[in-house]
C-alpha cells in the first residue's frame, strides 16, 4: 500500500511532536509533482521510491532535515528540479544535503580498481561534509535492494555485488548493524539464491528435530536473571543466512557441524546490571575461550558498547549473547546516526553517540596521506571490513588498532617518527618479534633506535593504512636504481643455472606469480635480498627442482570409495588430484568425481543422499588425467612446436589439439594434456604463460558436458 503525505508525518510524529509537518508536506507534493509521469522497473509511480527511502529514515527516528532529502534526493539528477529552486523552497541545508546525494549517485563504484579507488576518495569526501548524506544514500540502496527483483538479472548481479562490496561494510563501520545484516541478506538472495534456500531448508529441518532452541534458552536466560535479581530484557534469534554461509566457508564446515548459530541479547538498565547478568550467565553455562569482548570498557570508534561471550548451552551448542544497556542497544542498532535522532521533539542526548564530525575525521586522517587512489583504496578496506583491538602504552594510553595488528603498526599509531625508529618491542614487558600480532588488552612498549629506516619486509608485517603509506613512503626515498641493477644480475644468473633466460616477459610473470606490482618491483626486491634467484625461478618454473614420488595406481587414486565400486572423472570439469572433490553417485554406472567448485553440482542439489564425500590419494599420480587448455598463440613459424616441447619438458603427454579460430597474426586452440595433478598443471600453465608468443592461457572447462549426459537428476542409485 502507498505510503501518503500524512502517513509519512504521523510517522515522524510519534518520534518528534514538534516536526514542521507543514514543509514535510510541502516537499512531499513538490516531489510528486516533479516526479509524475516517472515510473520504476516495477511499473509503480517513481515517487513510490523516494517515500519509501523516508520512511526508513523516519524509522530510525532521524531529523526533518534528512527526510525532506529522502523525498527530494533524486529531483535535481532526474527532473526539471534544480539547486537554487530547493534552496529558495527548503533551505540551504537541504539543498546541500539533496546535492550531496546526488553526486553520490552519480559515482561508479563498481568499476575498474583504479576507477573505484578514485570515486572511493569522492564517497569519503562527500561524507566528511555531511555523514547524513551517506544515511540517505544507504537508505536510498536499501530499498532498491528490497525491491531489486523488477531488474534485469544482469543488472540485479551487478547492484548486489556492489552492496556486498561496499555499501554493507560501510553500513556497518557506521554501526547500524541491522542494515548491514539486510543488505548482506538481500545481496546473498540475489548472488547465491541457491546456497541461501538450502541454509532456510536446514533450519527448518533442525528446528522439526530440536523443537523452538530459542524459546528454550530465552526462558533458561530470564530464569537464571531473575534468579540473580536483574531486571533485563532477553531477545534471541537464530543468525541470517549469509552471516552462516560466510562461517561455513571461513571454517571450511558444513551447516550440521556450525555450533553458533544462534544469537542473544540481554537488554538491562543500568551498566552496573550488564557486568551483573554476565556473571548470572556465565555461572549457569560454560564460558567458551577466546569468545569475550568486552566493548562497554572499551568501546568502539563508531560508539558501539556492549558485553560479548559466547556459552555453551543445551545439547553442547554454543550460542553468542550481547549484554548491554537500552541506551547502549540504541546506538549499536543505528550507530553514528543516533547523533540525528530526535525524542519528544528534542534532539536526541544519548551519551553514547558518536560526534559525526569527530568520527569521519578520525576515519579520514590515515588516508589523506596516500598518493595513489589503490593505495587509498586498501586503506580505506582495511579500516571498513576489519574489527579492533584495543592496547595500552606504558603509560597507560589507549591505543585502538585493527585485528591482526602488530607492534609496527601501534608504532605508528603514536606517532609516524616513533614508527620509522622502530627496532623491536616489547609485550606486556617481554622481548616479541615485530610481526607479533597484538592482543587486547596487552601493553606495548616500542623500542627505538636513532638512524633506524623503515625496512621493505615491514610492509608484509603492518596492516594499518597510516603505517603502510608511511613505511611506503619512505622506501620511496631510498635510491631503488641500485637494487634493481643488482637484481637484474642475479635475476639472469639465477635462470642461466636452469637453461632459461630471464626475458623481461619472464620476470613479468614472475613478478605476477609472487603477487607483487611489476618488475621493477621484483627486481628490487631481489636486489635488496627479499627475495632469492631460487624464489624468482621457482615462481616460473617449479618442476624444474621437484622429487618424483611413488606413483599411485588408477584405480586406488580416490579415498571413500566403497570397495569395488569404480568412479570416473566428469569431463564438465576435469577434476585433478590435489583438488577438492564431492562424488555423485549413479544407478549401475558407479560414481563421477566433480571438482567441489564445479556448477553442475547444482543439479543434484535435492539429492544429498547421491553425494560422497571424497579425496585424492595423497601419492603421487601416474599422468594420466587429461585437463583441457585454451590457449592464445603467435602465428609465427616454430611458435606451436616450440610450445609442444615446453609441454613435453613438463612431463605432460598432449592427447589432442584442437583449433578454435585461424588468424594471420595468431591461432587460438584447445590443447587436451594429460598430467599428474592440479600441483603439475600451475607449473605448466606457469611456463607456458611465460613464453613470449603465448598471449593468453585459461584452464578450460565446459559445464554443458558430464560423464553421463542423459537426465542426471533422475538417474538416482
Amino acid at each position: 500500500m502507498a505510503i501518503t503525505a500524512d502517513d509519512l508525518i504521523k510517522l515522524v510524529r510519534g518520534f518528534n511532536p514538534k516536526t514542521d509537518a507543514a514543509l514535510i508536506g510541502k516537499a512531499f507534493a513538490y516531489g510528486e509533482r516533479m516526479h509524475e509521469g516517472q515510473f520504476r522497473h516495477s511499473g509503480e509511480p517513481y515517487f513510490t521510491h523516494p517515500v519509501a527511502v523516508a520512511a526508513i529514515l523516519a524509522k530510525q527516528q532521524l531529523d526533518d532535515a534528512t527526510i525532506i532529502t529522502a523525498l527530494l534526493h533524486d529531483t535535481i539528477e532526474d527532473t526539471p528540479a534544480s539547486y537554487g529552486e530547493v534552496e529558495k523552497l527548503f533551505g540551504h541545508e537541504v539543498a546541500e544535503l539533496v546535492d550531496g546525494v546526488t553526486k553520490l549517485t552519480n559515482l561508479q563504484l563498481n568499476s575498474t580498481e583504479t576507477k573505484q579507488a578514485e570515486n572511493f576518495r569522492k564517497l569519503f569526501m562527500a561524507m566528511s561534509k555531511d555523514l547524513r548524506v551517506i544515511l540517505v544514500k544507504l537508505s536510498d540502496r536499501l530499498h532498491n535492494m528490497r525491491t531489486i527483483k523488477a531488474m534485469r538479472p544482469e543488472k540485479q548481479a551487478q547492484k548486489a555485488r556492489e552492496t556486498m562490496d561496499i555499501f554493507a561494510p560501510l553500513a556497518g563501520r557506521m554501526g547500524m548493524q541491522w542494515m548491514r545484516e539486510e543488505l548482506e541478506d538481500l545481496a546473498f538472495r540475489v548472488l547465491n539464491s541457491e546456497a541461501r534456500a538450502s541454509i532456510i531448508r536446514r533450519f527448518i529441518t533442525l528446528q522439526k528435530e530440536t523443537g523452538d532452541v530459542i524459546q528454550r534458552i530465552t526462558t533458561d536466560m530470564r530464569k537464571e536473571l531473575k534468579r540473580a535479581d536483574v531486571e533485563a530484557e532477553v531477545l534471541g534469534r537464530a543468525k541470517k543466512p549469509y552471516s552462516i554461509w560466510r562461517k561455513m566457508e571461513e571454517k571450511e564446515q558444513s551447516f550440521s557441524r556450525l555450533s553458533d548459530i544462534y544469537g542473544f541479547r540481554v537488554i538491562t538498565g543500568s551498566e552496573e546490571d550488564c557486568y551483573r547478568a554476565l556473571g548470572a550467565i556465565h555461572r549457569r553455562w560454560r564460558a567458551v575461550p577466546g569468545r569475550f569482548k568486552d566493548y562497554i570498557s572499551q568501546p568502539k570508534t563508531n560508539g558501539y558498547r556492549s558485553i560479548h561471550t559466547t556459552v555453551s548451552g543445551r545439547d553442547g551448542k554454543r550460542v553468542e549473547v550481547q549484554i548491554r544497556t537500552r541506551q547502549m542497544h540504541d546506538v549499536a542498532e543505528t550507530g553514528v546516526a543516533a547523533h540525528w535522532s530526535y525524542r519528544d521533539g528534542v534532539r536526541s542526548k544519548n551519551p553514547f553517540a558518536v560526534d559525526p564530525a569527530k568520527w569521519i575525521a578520525q576515519l579520514t586522517e590515515q588516508f589523506d596521506g596516500e598518493d595513489d587512489h589503490e593505495s587509498f583504496l586498501e586503506a580505506v578496506k582495511l579500516e571498513m571490513y576489519t574489527d579492533k583491538v584495543f592496547c595500552f602504552t606504558p603509560k597507560g594510553e589507549v591505543i585502538k588498532l585493527p585485528r591482526g595488528a602488530t607492534p609496527i603498526d601501534f608504532a605508528y599509531a603514536i606517532h609516524t617518527r616513533i614508527g620509522s625508529a622502530c627496532v623491536g618491542a616489547k609485550i606486556d614487558g617481554l622481548r616479541v618479534p615485530l610481526w607479533t600480532r597484538v592482543k587486547n588488552g596487552q601493553s606495548v612498549e616500542i623500542i627505538t633506535a636513532q638512524g633506524q629506516t623503515p625496512q621493505a619486509t615491514w610492509l608484509d608485517i603492518a596492516t594499518t593504512g597510516k603505517a603502510k603509506t608511511a613505511i611506503r613512503r619512505s622506501l620511496r626515498e631510498v635510491d631503488r636504481g641500485r637494487f634493481i641493477k643488482l637484481g637484474r644480475e642475479l635475476a639472469r644468473s639465477a635462470f642461466e643455472q636452469v637453461g632459461k633466460n630471464a626475458t623481461e616477459k619472464v620476470l613479468e610473470t614472475a613478478a605476477r606469480h609472487l603477487r607483487l606490482k611489476n618488475r621493477d618491483h621484483l627486481l628490487e626486491q631481489l636486489g635488496s635480498a627479499e627475495l632469492t634467484g631460487r624464489d624468482v625461478v621457482d615462481a616460473v618454473y617449479p618442476d624444474l627442482s621437484a622429487a618424483p614420488g611413488d606413483v599411485v595406481d588408477r584405480k586406488r587414486a580416490v579415498i571413500g570409495l566403497e570397495p569395488g565400486q569404480s568412479f570416473d572423472r566428469a569431463s564438465c570439469c576435469d577434476p585433478l588430484p590435489g583438488e577438492r572433490i564431492v562424488g555423485i553417485t549413479f544407478r549401475g554406472k558407479g560414481v563421477t568425481i566433480h571438482a567441489i567448485d564445479c556448477n553442475r553440482l547444482s543439479v543434484y542439489e535435492e539429492q544429498p543422499e547421491r553425494w560422497l564425500d571424497l579425496r585424492w590419494h595423497d601419492g603421487s599420480h601416474p599422468a594420466v588425467y587429461g585437463v583441457t587448455l585454451d590457449m592464445t598463440i603467435g602465428n609465427d613459424r616454430g611458435v606451436l612446436g616450440r610450445i609442444c616441447t615446453l609441454i613435453g619438458e613438463a612431463e605432460a603427454n598432449i592427447a589432442d589439439l584442437n583449433f578454435l579460430e585461424r588468424k594471420p597474426d595468431f591461432f587460438r586452440l584447445l590443447v587436451r594434456a594429460e598430467l599428474r595433478d592440479a600441483a603439475q598443471l600451475h607449473a605448466l600453465m606457469t611456463t607456458l604463460e611465460a613464453e613470449r608468443d603465448v598471449a593468453s592461457i585459461s584452464r578450460h572447462r565446459d559445464p554443458g558436458q558430464s560423464a553421463y549426459p542423459q537426465n542426471e537428476a533422475e538417474a538416482a542409485p
